[in-house]
């Protein structure tokens, strides 16, 4: 499961502002005609598929639901692919 905050370098309880804030720097940075990165339209789908979930409210929602489940379920496989889209997101 994507961590879909980490995608878009925002907090958990960001504001819809803030995501679309997030969203609109990385997709600026990410997006193909811009970037000629090997994996600039790789990291360019997920950020928009990052914003669509998080601006979405009943999406958001449900996305929560299920990340607070697997943090429950399976919490190391979960906390290591939160800090790789972590450092990702730091190192790009």
């Amino acid at each position: 499961m994507k961590d879909y905050y980490a995608v878009l370098g925002v907090a958990s309880d960001a504001s819809l502002e803030e995501v679309k804030r997030a969203y609109r720097k990385k997709a600026l940075q990410l997006h193909p005609d811009r970037n000629m990165a090997a994996d600039a339209a790789d990291r360019f789908r997920d950020v928009q598929e990052a914003y669509e979930t998080l601006s979405d409210t009943t999406r958001r929602h449900d996305y929560d639901e299920n990340r607070r489940r697997n943090l429950l379920e399976k919490p190391l496989e979960t906390a290591r692919e939160i800090w790789k889209n972590y450092l990702e997101g730091v190192l790009h």
